[in-house]
C-alpha cells in the first residue's frame, strides 16, 4: 500500500536485530520468513509462530505492514503447517502473505488475508497481472524486466483499472537494492543437483559464489576462471537511477537482505529512505547520489550494478567472493548494564581494543543497530582513552542497551 501518495520502502528483517534496525530507519513495512517454509530458511535465523505477535505489535507502533513470506515449493505434507501458519498470521494481525503456490493462495484468500505474489512467480506481463488480481492485491514482477516494461504495466493497470480483492488498484512491486540470483526469478537447482539442497525449497547452499575451473573432458585442459565469479551476480542498487524507478509507477520498492546483518538492514533502508524523500521533496540530486553511493558501500555488497532496468541484456558478475564493503564491524564485547538517568551504557571487552574516537556498533534484538562515536570513555570508573580485554568500560549513549547486546567497532577494510 502506497504511504502519502509515495511508494512505500519494503525492508528485510531475518532476525528481531534486523526488524528494529528497519524500523527505526525509516521502512514503511518488513517482510519475513517463519520457520522453513521461505526462500531464506537456511541463511538466516528465522522467526518462530511465537514470534508473529511480537512482529506485528512493533510494526503496529511504527505504523508499518509486516508480511510473512510463505513462497517457497509446498508438498502435501506441509499443507496442515502452511494453514496453522496462516491461521496464526492472522490471529496475531500480520499484514499479508507473501506466496508462489497455488495453495497458499487459495488457503490465504480463505480466510480474508491479503495475499502479494511472490516474484517466483515470475509475473512478466498485463494478462498474468490480470489473472492473479482475482486473488492478490500486490505483485512483485519478474526481476529480469526493464523499467520500460514496468511502465507498461503500471500505465496498464491503470488504464484497464485492473484491482485485487480489496477493490483497490492492483500495487506492482519490483526490487531495488540487494542481492540478484543467476537464475530467472530466483528459479534455481545448482544446490539440489550438488547437495540435495533445495534453492526452491529454501535451503540454497550458494553454489554460484564460489571460483570455477572449466576442464575439456577430451583433452583435459583446464581454464580458471580468475577475472570474474561468471555465477555471481554482482548486487542491485537502484539509489542513482531512482528517480527514474519511482517514475515507473511502482507503488513499492524492496530491499533485499535477510540473511545479512542488522548494520546492512539499518544502512541501506535509511540510505533509501533519504533518496525516497528526496525525490518527492524535489531536492534529488547527482550529488546527493554520489553521498549515497558512498554509504551503501560501507556495508555488505558483491559490488554494484543497475540490473536489468536500464535495458542491458547481460548481467554483470561479481569479481571478488565475498564483500566488497568499504567497512567492517570487529566484535569487542557484551553490554552488561545501562543507567537511565545517566544515560550512559556499561560494556565488558571481550576482545579487541576500543578507544576515544573509534565509532562503534551496538546490536541487540531490541536495540536493532546503532552506531555513534566515543567522545569520552571510563574503564573501571577513572577517565581512559583505551578499554583492552577483561576491561569494564562505560560512556555516554543516545539509546538504551540491553543485558549481552554485543559491541563492535567499526573498521576500514
Amino acid at each position: 500500500m502506497t504511504i502519502n501518495n509515495t511508494i512505500e520502502l519494503m525492508a528485510p528483517a531475518g532476525n528481531f536485530e534486523s526488524l528494529q534496525a528497519a524500523l527505526d530507519n525509516g521502512c514503511d513495512s518488513v517482510y519475513f520468513g517463519v520457520e522453513q517454509l521461505n526462500m531464506r530458511a537456511r541463511s538466516t535465523v528465522n522467526f518462530t509462530i511465537e514470534d508473529l505477535k511480537e512482529i506485528a505489535n512493533r510494526c503496529e507502533v511504527k505504523n508499518v505492514r509486516s508480511y510473512l513470506t510463505l513462497n517457497t515449493i509446498i508438498y502435501d505434507h506441509d499443507l496442515s503447517v502452511v494453514k496453522t501458519l496462516l491461521n496464526k498470521a492472522k490471529e496475531a494481525n500480520i499484514t499479508a502473505v507473501i506466496a508462489s503456490d497455488q495453495a497458499v493462495i487459495a488457503m490465504a484468500r480463505s480466510i480474508g488475508m491479503e495475499v502479494h505474489i511472490s516474484t517466483q512467480l515470475n509475473v512478466t506481463n498485463i494478462e498474468t497481472i490480470k489473472f492473479y488480481s482475482l486473488f492478490a492485491d500486490t505483485m512483485v514482477l519478474s526481476r529480469e524486466l526493464s523499467l520500460r516494461q514496468v511502465k507498461k504495466i503500471t500505465e496498464q493497470i491503470e488504464k484497464e483499472q485492473i484491482k485485487g480483492p480489496n477493490g483497490n488498484l492492483v500495487e506492482i512491486e519490483i526490487f531495488g537494492h540487494g542481492a540478484l540470483c543467476m537464475a530467472v526469478s530466483g528459479k534455481c537447482y545448482l544446490s539440489l543437483h550438488s547437495h540435495n539442497s533445495s534453492a526452491n525449497r529454501g535451503a540454497c547452499k550458494q553454489n554460484c559464489r564460489k571460483k570455477y575451473t572449466v576442464i575439456d573432458q577430451e583433452t583435459g585442459f583446464e581454464i580458471e576462471l580468475d577475472n570474474e565469479y561468471m555465477m555471481s551476480p554482482k548486487d542491485l542498487c537502484t539509489i542513482d537511477f531512482l528517480d527514474q524507478v519511482i517514475d515507473s509507477g511502482i507503488q513499492v520498492l524492496k530491499i533485499e537482505g535477510r540473511g545479512r546483518a542488522p548494520e546492512y538492514v539499518a544502512t541501506v533502508i535509511k540510505t533509501y529512505r533519504e533518496a525516497i524523500d528526496a525525490y518527492y521533496e524535489g531536492t534529488f540530486s547527482k550529488e546527493k547520489t554520489a553521498v549515497w553511493m558512498e554509504a551503501l558501500n560501507t556495508v555488505y555488497n558483491r559490488g554494484f550494478w543497475s540490473g536489468y532496468y536500464l535495458g542491458q541484456e547481460l548481467g554483470e558478475w561479481s569479481e571478488i567472493p565475498g564483500s566488497a564493503a568499504t567497512q567492517k564491524k570487529v566484535y569487542v564485547g557484551k553490554g552488561t548494564h545501562y543507567f537511565p538517568k545517566a544515560a550512559i551504557g556499561q560494556f565488558k571487552i571481550e576482545a579487541y581494543d576500543i578507544k576515544v574516537g573509534d565509532r562503534i556498533l551496538v546490536t541487540g534484538p531490541s536495540t536493532g543497530a546503532q552506531e555513534m562515536i566515543i567522545e569520552e570513555m571510563y574503564v573501571n570508573d577513572l577517565t581512559a582513552e583505551k578499554a583492552t580485554k577483561g576491561d569494564d568500560c562505560t560512556f555516554k549513549l543516545p539509546f538504551r542497551i540491553r543485558m549481552s547486546d554485543k559491541l563492535y567497532k567499526i573498521v576500514e577494510s
